[in-house]
């Protein structure tokens, strides 16, 4: 199974480190940025979980959950989450998934189908796939994804940058440019006709090329 963006995400039932969920339930109306990790224990990912924890109000005030996933039981990611706190400084304040039948990150697509029933024995280069950012938007509906090799750390504060940029082009007729953050001027999609966009933006667009208009961000 090949998951793409607009793809409606796979339901699922799992244990957490915050009790039995239901995917879809648990997304609600909410945003959610599910991010993936091939074993406990392991040193990058332990710093990303950290680093997370640490960012949870900023994903907090955009409406967006977070969940990461690991190739281990629940038992295993509790231990770990005490390592993360005291490497880190903060608590894990988010559910982990355990997949320890694996069963989860194959419906993701981060693992082959035949790669066996059981986190048992694998090493977490057997999982290095399981390295995925999944944004999901509040139609259950993937919007953004990324994967990362186990030896880069991924940038959550650009996860964030990601976040903004998918909430306001999903309410508004706009893209953002390469490196946009919030507050900078963003572009009006092509689709949209310059009589449409004049009623919209009154005091006008910039024109640098004959196919971008930039205006302030609404």
């Amino acid at each position: 199974m090949t998951l793409r963006i607009n793809d409606e995400v796979p339901d699922f039932s799992a244990d957490t480190t915050e009790g039995p969920i239901n995917f879809h339930d648990w997304i609600g109306n909410s945003w959610v940025v599910l991010f993936s990790h091939p074993k406990d224990f392991t040193p990058v990912c332990t710093t990303e979980l950290g680093t997370v924890a640490s960012l949870k109000p900023d994903f907090d005030s955009r409406n967006c959950k977070l969940i990461g996933i690991s190739v281990d039981g629940v038992s295993d990611h509790a231990s770990w989450s005490k390592d993360i706190e005291s490497f880190q400084g903060t608590a894990v304040n988010y559910p982990l998934i355990g997949d320890p039948t694996l069963n989860i990150v194959k419906q993701f697509d981060m693992l082959p189908a035949d790669d066996g029933d059981t986190a048992e024995g694998r090493t977490p280069a057997d999982n290095a796939t399981a390295r995925s950012i999944f944004v999901i938007g509040p139609d259950k509906k993937i919007k953004a994804t990324l994967t990362y090799p186990m030896s880069t750390g991924r940038n959550f504060d650009e996860i964030l940058r990601l976040v903004d940029s998918l909430q306001l082009t999903a309410s508004e007729q706009v893209a953002t440019p390469a490196n946009w953050n919030q507050g900078e001027d963003v572009i009006i999609l092509p689709a949209v006709s310059d009589e449409d966009a004049a009623k919209k933006y009154t005091d006008g667009w910039e024109t640098p090329l004959p196919y971008i208009r930039l205006v302030k961000q609404p």
